[in-house]
């Protein structure tokens, strides 16, 4: 066995030596993948990557030869190891849906999928780190396989090594791909450069000397580097912008970074005083960035030998921020855009990558991107292989309305990897999910509702709104009237008067609020809040539960707007906030303050557009009151029955004063009796039906 680049541990190799002694076939497999695999380990040496990620290569090869590990010994390898293992056969898996769902949206969607599923991104560098050297080595391969393994190259590899900042790769595994891709063209262009790749980097070495010491004598300290143009890049430049070879003005690039604005001007000052512009050929993204805040003075000049150069001039900080912020390079180049969350991950990682101290070891990095590598969607797979994100807490529900609204309204149930799973099932990423469906699009109206944990996404919940819109009135209207008399049931509410409610949501009659409620447009929690005002009177004064005085008009006293005194506000036609909601303001042009539900979707948008008019706003004092009910929660019995329905009642923000819980053995079942301390009816409603979707529970609702 040859001599190891960094030599990541003895140990490691003669584990790995005393398994191979046990079999001669993977002792003959392991001989053979020795050249590639100390490629690979020159590769990692050369990115830094660390001994565990050696490691974790050398003991990946070795399960691949046909070497076995007991659970004993993989445990004493360390989680990292196991981990940075188990990213690589995960990341098999994203390959091998690769020649299902080839493509340049499959291969973003595949990105994704692999950036969500491995728990360490020194993963990452491995497989490039492999591709890589396959990709050196596809000369030996016959043209199918060759081709299909530059495909995978151009639509996987080398973005990622784009995206996180890897150049040495990205370039190199750009260019391999196109050579076996674009064959011809390549060869094209590799002969109208007319020169070797060596002695452009000589001359552009050349040009940066020049350049250098006539900015010294200018009194201008400068950074240079060489940007040599790679085929590949110059290929996408001619075929974007419509332009022959000759055409080109940057194929050979310096970048030139000084101390500030005033710097970059001279500098430029000193590039054409040193050598002539190519004229319209200039542009100044300094007085003018770019949409996303690019800044930087490009030109092209005619260099030494008559042949042509551009020239980048930009500040540090210019620099940092087009390195770092909106108009980082993978955006820049590859013309496709991410999420928020996505963007600061990859910027947050390739600052750590530049950042890192050569005495820093691995267990540090492994804490640091476990600490601040956090997704916030999951990446889900379809049965052939497409991958669908959604945002974390979303429901195979929520994924079925996705595929298509039609598969939404049939689903009946779904199967994550293979097993039964109920409709409020959360998926986790890399789960390939199948949705189950009947002939009839049947949509439940409980889906509606955010107690029971249907449905996460606005999306979805408005796609079944819409469809019992369209259904008859009179069915809607039955509907919401069946909604609330369960609702009035559940409080003990009896002879309650509705004429006045319409009015309190901006409708028209009470079966406009019937169907209201029956669209999930007004909850039942809303209502009851509304009616908690008026309990007072329909309670004599010795109740155990006193309703609150009624309250100040909404706009006035009811709403107190922290820091800006008795500021004009509105209630928000949109969501119609209703005393107890959860609320927040945002300052309008003339209009006071616009009081939304801190759900409201229209309040999400304004916050996105300009969040410094938001500010807080709470109920006025009456409603911050604590009042005492009694709720009954009937259920048939289990182990952990109860624990469940304390653990809603705390997770309501509701405190317990009393409990008291009998079994019915001969009809097994169990009633639960407490005493609790609630905000309004609003808090009541909103516990009561949490409590009734907890497994097991046949009614919770208020004691009289």
């Amino acid at each position: 066995m040859g001599r190891l680049v960094s030599n990541p541990t003895a140990d490691t190799l003669v584990r790995i030596e005393g398994k191979l002694a046990d079999s001669i076939e993977a002792r003959t497999r392991w001989d053979a993948g020795e050249p590639v695999r100390q490629a690979i380990l020159a590769e990692l040496d050369r990115l830094a990557t660390g001994s565990i990620a050696q490691i974790a290569l050398l003991l990946y090869e070795a399960t691949e030869a046909g070497c076995q590990f007991t659970p004993a010994e993989w445990q004493a390898f360390g989680g990292e190891v196991v981990d940075l293992i188990e990213g690589q056969r995960a990341a098999g898996k994203v390959w091998s849906l690769y020649s299902v769902r080839s493509g340049a949206g499959a291969a973003e969607g595949l990105r994704r999928l692999l950036l969500a599923i491995i728990r360490d991104l020194r993963v990452v560098f491995i497989l490039l780190a492999r591709q890589l050297v396959m990709m050196r080595n596809a000369v030996d391969l016959d043209d199918k396989d060759r081709r299909a393994l530059a495909q995978l190259t151009a639509d996987i590899h080398a973005p990622l090594a784009n995206r996180l900042g890897i150049w040495q790769l990205k370039w190199e595994l750009e260019d391999l791909a196109f050579r076996y891709l674009q064959p011809e063209t390549y060869r094209q262009i590799a002969t109208l450069l007319d020169e070797r790749r060596n002695d452009r980097e000589a001359w552009i070495a050349a040009a940066a000397g020049t350049l250098r010491a006539a900015l010294k004598d200018s009194g201008i300290e400068a950074d240079i580097a060489g940007r040599p143009k790679h085929i590949s890049s110059i290929w996408r430049k001619m075929q974007k912008k419509g332009l022959g070879f000759s055409e080109l003005y940057d194929i050979r690039a310096l970048r030139v970074l000084v101390r500030d604005v005033p710097a970059c001007y001279a500098a430029l000052g000193v590039v054409h005083s040193l050598w002539p512009f190519i004229p319209g050929e200039f542009d100044d993204y300094i007085a003018s960035p770019k949409g996303n805040n690019y800044q930087s003075l490009h030109t092209a000049v005619v260099g030494p030998e008559g042949r042509t150069l551009e020239v980048q001039i930009r500040s540090h900080d210019m620099h940092a921020y087009a390195e770092l912020g909106f108009a980082a390079h993978w955006r820049y180049k590859e013309g496709s855009g991410a999420d928020a969350s996505f963007e600061r991950k990859i910027a947050w990682m390739r600052q750590l990558l530049e950042g890192r101290d050569e005495q820093d070891d691995d267990s540090a990095l492994l804490a640091a991107f476990r600490t601040d590598v956090i997704e916030d969607r999951v990446y889900l797979l379809t049965p052939k292989g497409q991958v669908i994100d959604l945002p974390k807490g979303a429901t195979v529900l929520d994924f079925a309305y996705v595929i298509h609204t039609d598969v939404g309204h049939r689903c009946r149930g779904a199967k994550v990897n293979g097993r039964i799973v109920p409709l409020t099932h959360q998926p986790a990423s890399g789960d390939r999910i199948e949705i189950l469906t009947g002939k009839v699009a049947e949509p439940r109206r409980d889906w509606l509702s955010t107690h029971h944990g249907f449905l996460h996404t606005g999306r979805a919940r408005n796609k079944v709104r819409n469809w019992f819109k369209h259904a008859d009135r009179e069915l809607n209207i039955a509907a919401g009237r069946g909604v609330l008399d369960r609702e009035f049931k559940r409080l003990a509410l009896h002879n309650v008067e509705l004429e006045s409610l319409p009015a309190r949501f901006q409708l028209r009659s009470v079966e406009d609020l019937y169907e209201a409620l029956a669209l999930g447009d007004v909850t039942p929690t809303q209502i009851a809040r509304t009616l908690h005002e008026g309990e007072r009177d329909a309670e004599p004064a010795s109740a155990r539960v006193p309703a609150p005085a009624k309250p100040a008009a909404p706009g006035k006293d009811a709403l107190v707007i922290e820091g800006v005194g008795n500021l004009l506000s509105v209630l928000a036609r949109c969501c119609q906030p209703v005393p107890g909601d959860a609320v927040a303001g945002f300052i309008t042009r003339g209009r006071g303050v616009s009081v939304h539900r801190a759900d409201c979707r229209q309040l999400q948008r304004l916050r996105t557009l300009d969040p410094d008019r938001i500010i807080e706003v709470t109920w006025g004092g009456s409603h911050q009151r604590a009042y005492e009910v009694d709720v009954r929660v009937r259920g048939y019995d289990r182990k952990g029955l109860h624990k469940d329905v304390s653990n809603v009642i705390a997770a309501a923000n509701v405190h317990i004063l009393a409990v008291d819980a009998r079994v019915d053995p001969a009809r097994n079942e169990v009633t639960m009796n407490y005493a609790l301390r609630v905000a309004d009816f609003g808090q009541l409603s909103s516990l009561l039906a949490q409590l009734h979707a907890v497994p097991n529970v046949i009614e919770a609702e208020r004691k009289v």
